[in-house]
């Protein structure tokens, strides 16, 4: 009878295995907001980590943060690291490509809680006299973050919180102060 038992737990463990082994090796979360700015206003916004206190939805989980920047004060090569509490965890970001009001391409390492490594773009399409700003984020899925995908749903998690973060990226640059 025990035997049984371990047999079909083992059985059991390793369907789950490779259930969780077939998933997709890949992600990419996208979210989109259309904003009464011109591009350059926007664009200035994220090509500059000093201001993304203004907008980033991480930055106020926890106002204690610790922020360093170096490299450039924005564009290629600027870079960012934090260090905060269990809802930001660690990690740096450094800003990859910089195309003047079109794109943004910033490598994304998170440290702690999990080890990761990720691409964010920001694209800014104008459109009369707005722009079309979309940010994506996109990585490769790891066994654990496979495994974690089963219960937690990536793209609304990570996804509300994009849209909360253009949300306020909207409102600084529709503001007088912020363009």
């Amino acid at each position: 009878m025990l035997v049984r038992v371990v047999i079909v737990v083992a059985v059991i463990v390793a369907a789950f295995l490779i259930f969780v082994g077939l998933q997709p090796a890949g992600f990419r979360i996208t979210r989109s907001v259309t904003i009464s700015a011109p591009p350059e206003t926007v664009f200035a916004q994220v090509n500059d980590f000093h201001k993304w206190g203004a907008w980033s939805p991480w930055e106020k989980l926890d106002p204690a943060m610790k922020k360093t920047y170096s490299g450039n004060p924005s564009g290629y090569d600027a870079k960012y690291e934090w260090t905060g509490n269990s809802k930001v965890g660690e990690g740096r970001m450094v800003i990859t490509e910089s195309r003047p009001n079109e794109l943004i391409n910033i490598r994304l390492e998170f440290l702690k809680p999990f080890a990761a490594t990720n691409m964010a773009e920001f694209t800014f399409k104008p459109q009369g006299n707005q722009t079309v700003v979309t940010w994506s984020m996109s990585g490769n899925n790891n066994f654990m973050s496979k495994a974690f995908g089963l219960f937690m749903n990536m793209d609304k998690m990570i996804g509300g919180d994009f849209e909360k973060g253009l949300a306020q990226l909207k409102t600084v640059s529709e503001t007088p102060a912020g363009k």
